[in-house]
């Protein structure tokens, strides 16, 4: 067994890189330049039955930002503290042909020691439910579904739906669990005072793991303009958020336990940043903004860095795991330090 391998649940990933969904998985094509790099899993660009978060994608928009808020280049060399704002829609295909497409890519990923993965995002939840049953019975292998989209408010009414409460989420994942055998990933939002509790519930409504999390909704006037940046409020994501993620991860390990896989998303630009969040308590994670702002060779470099971070300390990344989350102590168990802080306080000479 290498010392890549991961599992989440009873599922086994070669590595703990992921491709997470995004407009560099909306095609066959796409799918396996993503495969090609090594990826462990590929989860295709999600739908659903809603024909006005189809069209929603006709409306899409992006830009890169770099640390003061100016646009950068789109030009697949981001620099690392580069922030992808921007609002985005579902696949435009209908069901049968997206589900056909991608039971063909998964029997390719099979003999790359790979899954390609669908992904449902929610919108009536009876219609998740069969779409579910139809990704079983077609011999796909294990199934994303998307509660915690950051454009569910955003979005026309019904297309997109976000949930942030844990009674509702318990009962959707307990519907989709009754449609479905397969192994179940559940995507949460990180726009909630408790991340944590909207995984406890997904675990309760029979979730195999939970995704966490999704990206922020923010708002940025245009200094030149005046005007609001892409003319909307948009989802933001950048390697700022990876702190925010670990902590939900950390926290969430101390409370589901340690037997309860975790998939982070949201932070990760490098093969070091996946280690950061093996150290929080993630399985695996899925590299999405990473990969749609830097190309899909972003997927494989950060195996390889992974690799030889592993290689270096000695350890798989099994072993990895939670090592840092198990950590993690109060601030009153720390030592005192009597006056430690004025050496970091500016000068009032």
């Amino acid at each position: 067994m290498s010392r890549l391998t991961t599992h989440i649940g009873a599922l086994a990933l070669k590595n703990p890189v992921i491709c997470g969904a995004g407009e560099h998985t909306m095609n066959a094509a796409a799918i396996k330049r993503a495969l090609a790099t090594g990826a462990g899993a590929v989860i295709a660009k999600s739908t659903n039955e809603s024909t006005a978060a189809k069209q929603q994608l006709d409306k899409t928009d992006y830009t890169l930002l770099d640390a003061q808020w100016n646009r950068l280049p789109w030009n697949f060399q981001p620099p690392p503290e580069a922030s992808l704002f921007g609002r985005s829609g579902l696949v435009q295909r209908d069901f049968d042909g997206w589900l056909d497409e991608l039971v063909g890519l998964d029997q390719q990923a099979r003999q790359q020691d790979a899954y390609v993965i669908p992904s449902l995002i929610l919108g009536d939840l009876e219609r998740c439910a069969q779409f579910a049953m139809q990704i079983e019975q077609a011999g796909l292998r294990a199934l994303e579904l998307n509660i915690g989209a950051p454009h569910g408010e955003e979005a026309a009414k019904g297309a997109i739906v976000l949930e942030r409460g844990s009674a509702r989420i318990e009962q959707i994942v307990a519907r989709i669990r009754q449609a479905t055998r397969l192994p179940l990933w559940i995507k949460l939002t990180g726009q909630s005072e408790d991340v944590v509790g909207l995984a406890e519930a997904a675990r309760r409504g029979g979730a195999d793991s939970v995704v966490m999390m999704g990206r922020f909704m923010g708002f940025i006037p245009d200094l030149d303009s005046q005007r609001p940046l892409l003319g909307t409020s948009a989802a933001i994501g950048g390697s700022w958020a990876l702190p925010l993620t670990a902590r939900w991860l950390m926290l969430t390990r101390r409370r589901l336990g340690r037997d309860f896989p975790l998939i982070a998303t949201n932070g990760a630009r490098s093969g070091l940043d996946v280690a950061r969040f093996l150290l929080a308590g993630a399985c695996a994670t899925e590299l999405t903004s990473a990969v749609f702002t830097g190309g899909y060779d972003v997927l494989r470099r950060a195996i390889d860095e992974l690799d030889a971070y592993l290689t270096r300390h000695g350890c798989s990344a099994g072993e990895l795991l939670g090592r840092a989350a198990d950590q993690v102590q109060s601030y009153q168990q720390q030592d005192d330090r009597p006056d430690y802080w004025q050496g970091f306080a500016p000068s009032t000479d």
